[in-house]
């Protein structure tokens, strides 16, 4: 059957559909000192009611609408309570073995990229997560077979958070949160939304980097006569895949969630000058490599550390070349002696044998990482090929740069597959260590300006063969993983660098080919605009981020592994503005300016240093949920930082128009 008329004919169905879905609805309730006890609970009209005596009066009200209901529940202690309110919403015809789900920032198909250590579905078949973990609170679930899916999402203002006693077990909470939970569940074999209020976690809740704990359900007290109101969406839709699931499902949620701009504190100059600090006390000259100390730093000292890194966390030859270009502007000799040592040194220390970069080196330790990655060795191109530009532009030439990359590119060359893809880590001597071919697409941006910037075919020949690889394996398939190279699993960050890899793709070619292109680009960019937040979590009192009024809007989740947010932007935001455009979309352009006027509120200045030791020293881990990298939990920072790639990234995205200027 076309599937167009496939589609046509589900969109129809829906309207029948009344039978195929199941509400249940439960409430459980806590006596302080003794173990909880649920009640199911039957609809009689307006009203939720037991075979049994409650505590609680619970009304309620449906509001359909063409193919969504607002369901909304009205709960009036009659005396003091501690309550958990429960809905389940079972699709009978989604089987949940075939279904795949959508929780935006957190979960994408089955998680199955992910080890068993962090939420995935090689723990559990059925989860259920606080909201703030997402970056909108909702829950999607797809069904290929039916070509359709459900999602419900969370309509209340959510402006407060509590302090939990425990992070497992029963917990009476100590003060008032709206923090509610979703997510999914296999009833019986069928697929069920699951959502409620206050926050349920299970079956385990997910606390820092692989450490799953037993469940936490919270509780809320009412006292006599004090009433909470709750409010969701339950809505439907048909989809070709699970690409065109995510894309809707993210457009549907932008336009609930409707995030507008914050009001500017800094202006792009103000911003640079406070970041351009961390070159300034960031600079290392007493090894043969010279640097911005960037890498595993304290957040409360800020103290220079004997470890650089070409790319991943440290970027320090992109902030070289930003130090350069902003040291030149504003005519600061210190500064553009010290970014030009930094070239100099790693133009004559800074390569292997066979020619690549030295990635990382800890000259304290006496270690050198020896596990070479496309990344970081792309990331280090990428950063030469925009020096090289900017230098050219001002009439100065390096020739033995250009031969160190043209040498890198030929490395390149060696260790692309059949497929277009590039191999995730190998050694100097080109032994693969890990054949995944996730970080392709950072090395599509390189190979594309390699093309322009010398005017060498070849080049642009591994770009488009690493697009294919692109577009076949990971656009096409929906499945952006191990892009970041501390965890292997779902991430941000293979969405952000397919979009983009796409868009400089776009850049070198022309016609049909160049419309292609930018497809592929949009495709991935909703991926990549699921992980950022739509909405601002709340902090509880004694939370710092939540003190200093911090608002997550418009800042991206990590991956599953790493549940924490971060400014990991580059040139993503110029990517949509450029799409905007060229597919007329405004939901792009206008987040685009949220992001940007969100991703600079924690700049460490006098007066405002957010518990950052040194101006400019951009955080890094910013906890949004309960989950810690190691130290502090939400509202605060993991205490070990790296300020290197946050400046690298705030940078660019403060530069943009550096893309089609090198373009041009």
């Amino acid at each position: 059957m076309n599937i167009n008329l496939k589609l046509a004919l589900f969109a129809l169905a829906f309207c029948y559909s009344a039978h195929s879905q199941e509400m249940k609805q439960s409430i459980t309730f806590k006596s302080p000192g003794n173990p909880s006890r649920k009640i199911e609970l039957q609809s009689n009209g307006t009203s939720l009611i037991a075979q049994q005596n409650m505590p609680v009066d619970i009304k309620q009200n449906m509001v359909e609408s063409t193919n969504k209901t607002r369901f909304e529940v009205i709960i009036t202690a009659k005396e003091k309570v501690y309550y958990n309110f429960e809905n389940s919403y079972k699709i009978l015809d989604y089987k949940h073995s075939e279904s795949e789900f959508l929780m935006p920032g957190f979960w994408y198909h089955k998680n199955l990229r992910s080890p068993k250590e962090a939420p995935s579905f090689a723990t559990s078949d059925s989860w259920q997560v606080r909201e703030d973990r997402l970056s909108t609170p909702l829950t999607g679930i797809f069904s290929s077979q039916n070509g359709s899916y459900y999602s419900v999402i969370r309509l209340d203002e959510l402006n407060q958070d509590a302090i939990a006693q425990h992070q497992s077990g029963e917990v009476i909470l100590s003060s008032k949160t709206d923090l509610g939970y979703t997510g999914f569940k296999n009833e019986s074999g069928s697929s069920a939304l699951v959502f409620g209020f206050p926050y349920h976690e299970a079956p385990k809740s997910y606390i820092r980097k692989l450490t799953l704990i037993p469940e936490i359900i919270a509780f809320e007290k009412l006292e006599k006569g004090e009433t909470r109101r709750l409010t969701w969406e339950i809505s439907k839709g048909v989809a070709h895949d699970y690409s065109d699931f995510v894309s809707k499902t993210w457009t549907y949620s932008y336009d609930i969630q409707k995030p507008m701009p914050l009001a500017p504190k800094l202006s792009t100059d103000e911003a640079k000058k406070f970041l351009s600090n961390f070159f300034r006390e960031s600079y290392m000259s007493k090894f043969d490599l010279k640097y911005y100390s960037g890498v595993h730093m304290r957040t409360d000292d800020c103290t220079s550390t004997g470890a650089t890194e070409v790319g991943f966390i440290g970027r320090v030859l992109l902030n070289a070349y930003n130090s350069l270009e902003y040291a030149e502007q504003n005519g600061d000799q210190k500064l553009i002696d010290q970014a030009n040592s930094i070239f100099d040194s790693y133009l004559k220390h800074g390569f292997t044998n066979n020619g690549f970069f030295r990635e990382y080196v800890d000259f304290t330790k006496n270690q050198e990482e020896t596990n070479l990655s496309i990344r970081r060795q792309s990331e280090g191109v990428f950063a030469i090929l925009n020096y090289l530009h900017y230098e050219k532009t001002k009439g100065r030439k390096h020739i033995q740069w250009e031969k160190r990359i043209q040498t890198i590119l030929e490395n390149f060359a060696k260790l692309q597959k059949s497929d277009g893809s590039f191999p995730r880590k190998f050694d100097d001597n080109f032994v693969v260590k890990d054949e995944s071919g996730g970080s392709t697409p950072s090395a599509t941006l390189p190979l594309a300006m390699a093309y322009k910037y010398f005017k060498n075919k070849d080049y642009l020949i591994h770009a488009k063969k690493s697009g294919n690889y692109l577009e076949n394996e990971i656009i096409n398939k929906s499945d952006y993983f191990s892009s970041t190279l501390d965890a292997n699993c779902e991430d941000k960050e293979a969405s952000l660098y397919a979009s983009t890899a796409m868009h400089y793709l776009a850049m070198v070619t022309k016609g049909n080919e160049k419309q292609h292109y930018i497809d592929q680009s949009m495709k991935a960019a909703y991926f990549c605009l699921t992980w950022y937040y739509t909405w601002d979590v709340p902090f509880a009192q004694g939370q710092m981020l939540g003190d200093v009024g911090f608002q997550s809007r418009g800042w991206g989740n990590v991956s599953v592994e790493n549940n924490h947010i971060d400014v990991f932007i580059f040139e993503f935001a110029a990517v949509l503005e450029w799409l905007a455009k060229e597919r007329k979309e405004s939901r792009f352009s206008d987040f685009s300016k949220v992001i940007k006027s969100s991703m600079l509120q924690l700049m460490p200045r006098p007066d405002h240093m957010f518990n950052i030791a040194k101006v400019g020293y951009y955080p890094e881990v910013v906890q949004h949920t309960n989950w810690d990298y190691g130290k502090n939990g939400k509202g605060f920072y993991n205490d070990i930082f790296a300020p290197g790639w946050t400046v690298a990234s705030l940078w660019q995205m403060l530069s943009p128009n550096r893309v089609e200027d090198f373009f041009r």
